[in-house]
């Protein structure tokens, strides 16, 4: 199994990182994609202690619409922080997480839409997939990804909760859906029935670690290690084997992120 999207390299890690990578492989996942903040040299320093702790890993760097306001200025100023980044990164693979977030507006809207823009046509020029953040704002993210996608652009939307509108419209990009914890939780009904019909070959598994713990660990720190709760429930929906669900995610990891 593949946790295609995780922050390890966040503080909230340090002190048990390699514990955190022994319960992983011990439940069957063998790699994971870390997201890092570009904006964050400390976190993207900490990629080191990460590679050596579980080799497998890859990463994704990116400006978070949340903090897309520090580059108000000079939204390109966002662009050429993660390329920064990216040089210092020999496995990363993509840009990310990138996107909008309209609940919180931590950011000016007008400002996460050029920040936002200007890391697209990044990883167009690069040829690197994008992960993608969209809260309340699925309008505005589909329409930008639609206007700036030019040859080539792919990638996910990461933490897909949607129901099955949502699923399609977000299909209809040629992009993947990563799938949460949030599939377990008692109340996910419409969750469970938009993937269940999602195309195998489209669909990822995420934990968002140190986020959204599955059940039985909601309310908790999640991490990668529970990411094998996604896939049995991702198998149960499907009618499938977690083997099968397993295995599918892998190669779709494979073929977007090109590890």
């Amino acid at each position: 199994m593949t946790d295609s999207h995780c922050h390890i390299a966040g503080e909230e890690f340090v002190g048990d990182l390699d514990a955190i990578v022994e319960r992983a492989r011990a439940a069957g996942v063998s790699r994971a994609l870390v997201i890092l903040a570009a904006e964050d040299d400390a976190e993207v320093a900490r990629a080191a202690v990460v590679s050596e702790a579980w080799p497998e890993c890859r990463f994704a760097v990116g400006v978070h619409p949340h903090h897309a306001h520090l580059f108000a200025a000079d939204p390109a100023a966002a662009a050429a922080k993660v390329a920064q980044q990216l040089e210092r990164l020999p496995a990363a693979r993509a840009v990310g997480e990138i996107g909008l977030d309209y609940h919180y507006d931590f950011s000016p809207r007008d400002v996460q839409h050029a920040v936002f823009r200007a890391q697209l046509q990044l990883a167009r020029s690069r040829d690197l997939p994008v992960v993608i953040h969209t809260r309340e704002a699925d309008d505005d993210t589909l329409r930008i990804l639609q206007e700036e996608r030019g040859a080539g652009l792919r990638g996910v939307f990461h933490c897909f909760t949607g129901d099955h509108d949502a699923a399609t419209r977000a299909l209809a990009t040629g992009f993947y859906l990563s799938i949460p914890g949030v599939v377990t939780f008692p109340k996910a009904e419409s969750l469970r029935a938009a993937v269940a019909t999602v195309p195998a070959d489209r669909l990822l598994v995420e934990t968002d670690s140190p986020y959204l713990a599955p059940i039985p660990f909601r309310g908790k720190r999640n991490e990668p290690a529970h990411v094998a709760r996604v896939v049995d429930t991702l198998a149960a929906a499907r009618g499938a084997t977690a083997a099968e669900v397993g295995e599918q995610t892998d190669r779709n990891f494979d073929a977007l992120f090109r590890p």
